[in-house]
């Protein structure tokens, strides 16, 4: 698999701001996630074994039982694959009422290969206390292609998962509400002290007073002073602030994958790299004698064997300071590799240098 180098390279320090309802949340206005159980049904052959999917066949003659068919007695001769057992996932939207359409995610259970063409039947969505506040209903269309010969098969996507739009109908809100509050806290999406600070800072030249206190790192505390809180947090959201943000490497050695942050800075540091590389290809060729000479068809390895030490590769001088634009361009000048530039940061801070 290919390796993947991920850098963020910025351009010369420029004051980039942001708007507050860009990096901070209020608290308490979120979405609430909903799960489910249910079944699909009208699939072409494609749902769950119910030799095997214990769990969908007695779905199954439970919902018949509740319409009114009794299939108890003839439980274990059941054998449709036209039914799935999926789970069904949503996010309640902050101060959602009854009535509104959101969206839900469902995925197989069991060992249904293809959920598309099917009909997801009323499946009540619970919260985290227990209690129903939707209920989903829909077609269902992955999206997905799948199709399966005698000797090949193609699929693209993913047959056994779909997101279905607007089927599922909230049956109850969640209780919240900003009327009549004297405090409201803001929550930062990256915790930082000194960006905590400066959202205080605006909203206290904006309003006026003392308005904005930073408590934590992620945490600004809002005196409301008997405004109004849905205009007062109107005004709030739209003042721009400049986030800080730390030096930091993220390194992901499973995949080869390094982002840098605009701020990283080194010391003075040599780097030398090199590794030996040896590929081996095989060739095999086809020896087929004269029709005279009475020998037989053979196959005659061929194999090429190629060394390469890294010896035409520099040691490189990276000076105190340096940016990160400089950092990389210093290691791509050496043909330094993803796999190689995470050993190489990794030995950095190992030095003492970051």
């Amino acid at each position: 698999m290919q390796l993947l180098l991920l850098s963020l390279l910025a351009l010369p320090a420029l004051a980039q701001t942001a708007r507050i309802k860009d990096i901070a949340d209020i608290e308490g206005v979120r979405d609430n996630q909903l799960v489910g159980y249910g079944l699909v049904v009208g699939l072409p052959g494609t749902g769950d074994r119910l030799r095997t999917a214990v769990f969908t066949r007695q779905s199954l003659v439970g919902m018949l039982e509740r319409l009114g068919v009794n299939t108890r007695d003839n439980e274990a001769r059941l054998d449709t694959r036209n039914v799935a057992a999926v789970k069904v996932t949503a996010n309640l939207p902050a101060f959602a009422q009854p009535g509104l359409r959101i969206d839900i995610a469902i995925s197989s259970l069991g060992d249904a290969s293809n959920l598309t063409g099917g009909t997801l039947r009323a499946t009540p969505l619970l919260g985290a206390d227990g209690e129903v506040y939707a209920v989903a209903q829909g077609a269902v269309a992955t999206g997905a292609i799948a199709a399966r010969g005698a000797a090949a098969s193609v699929q693209r996507g993913v047959p056994t998962s779909a997101r279905i739009s607007a089927s599922a109908i909230v049956e109850r809100a969640v209780p919240y509400t900003l009327a009549g509050r004297d405090h409201v806290r803001l929550s930062l999406r990256n915790p930082d002290l000194t960006t905590a600070r400066r959202v205080a800072q605006a909203v206290n030249r904006a309003a006026g007073g003392a308005s904005a206190r930073a408590t934590d790192p992620r945490t600004v505390l809002l005196t409301l002073g008997g405004r109004d809180p849905v205009v007062f947090l109107t005004d709030i959201e739209q003042l721009r602030v400049e986030p800080d943000q730390a030096a930091r490497v993220v390194v992901e050695e499973a995949s080869g994958t390094v982002v840098m942050g605009a701020q990283v800075r080194v010391s003075t540091v040599a780097i030398a790299q090199g590794s030996l590389t040896i590929r081996i290809s095989e060739t095999p060729q086809v020896s087929r004698p004269n029709p005279l000479a009475g020998g037989e068809t053979a196959v005659v390895p061929r194999t090429q064997i190629e060394v390469d030490d890294g010896a035409e590769r520099r040691m490189g001088i990276l000076r105190s300071g340096v940016t990160l634009v400089e950092l990389v361009r210093g290691l791509n000048s050496l043909g330094v590799g993803p796999r190689d530039l995470i050993t190489i940061l990794q030995t950095i801070k190992a030095a003492g240098a970051p």
